[in-house]
């Protein structure tokens, strides 16, 4: 399997399961800050490689009424004090080809939102940067679709490929976990992430947002480590019931350490 760096983490193969993690979106520096500080906290008290995730704007909101984030400029300008005054990398989304070249100055790993995991030219843009790119495989795709896809980014020289399992839609307003799908991914390669928080999500499930069963991530956390992958991410809030974007499926931050706990110690025996 390829091992992809970021900065100093190497994610795949028999190293440490990694944590991808971070509130859905900016809602203000401060709030963002105060998450990522407590996050690399205990991050480093588990010894796991974090990478700060939040989105600068999400463009797939399900209503235009939807808060959508600070934008591309500030946004940009939040994330890379972060990644400075905290010393950790960061991952965003891009939701267009204008945004990549400045998204690329900042960001340590560059994602392809789900839903655009099959535009050709945004991920051919994304991947010629030659940073680490993250595309979330869509919900609407079979595992063994993400080979076209991965072949894409390859086509750009670039090799620091991550794949992201987020669940299939299950009839309307729902998704399920199939498992099946990161030991097939995984044979693709390149290293696998495990999405236990937009897999609970019921997308566009409240008419004007979508909602979710967030007691359900703890299980599929667990589950994906068990069944084999080399990172999770997890959209975390200190408040999700007040959070600005997809509350009702994220988890809640004073419920992270005893998760990480769990799941680290799943890893390490599946690794022996």
């Amino acid at each position: 399997m390829k091992i992809v760096k970021v900065r100093d983490i190497r994610i795949g193969g028999k190293n440490p399961l990694c944590l991808i993690a971070g509130p859905c979106v900016i809602e203000d520096e401060k709030v963002t800050f105060e998450i990522a500080k407590k996050l690399k906290e205990i991050a480093e008290k588990l010894e796991i490689p974090f990478i700060f995730k939040s989105s600068y704007d999400k463009a797939n909101r399900s209503s235009l009424n939807s808060y959508r984030g600070p934008g591309l400029k500030k946004g940009l300008e939040i994330l890379s004090r972060i990644k400075q005054k905290l010393k950790i990398p960061v991952l965003s989304d891009v939701h267009c080809q204008q945004d990549i070249k400045k998204a690329s100055e900042i960001l340590d790993v560059i994602q392809i939102p789900a839903l655009l995991s099959r535009q050709t030219d945004l991920i051919l843009k994304a991947a010629s940067t030659q940073k680490p790119i993250n595309i979330k495989k869509g919900q609407f795709l079979s595992p063994w679709a993400v080979k076209n896809i991965i072949e894409k980014a390859l086509s750009t020289g670039n090799q620091n490929i991550l794949i992201t399992e987020r669940g299939i839609s299950f009839g309307y307003h729902n998704l399920v976990a199939d498992f099946r799908a990161l030991p097939i991914m995984r044979k693709f390669g390149y290293p696998v992430i495990f999405d236990a928080t937009h897999s609970v999500q019921y997308p566009a499930g409240a008419s004007l947002s979508s909602s979710g069963a967030s007691e359900f991530v703890p299980y599929l956390a667990r589950a994906a480590a068990a069944v084999g992958c080399d990172g999770l991410f997890l959209e975390v809030h200190t408040n999700p019931k007040t959070a600005l974007c997809d509350g009702p499926n994220m988890l809640a931050l004073k419920d992270l350490l005893r998760l990480l706990q769990a799941v680290k110690e799943i890893d390490q025996l599946i690794k022996k």
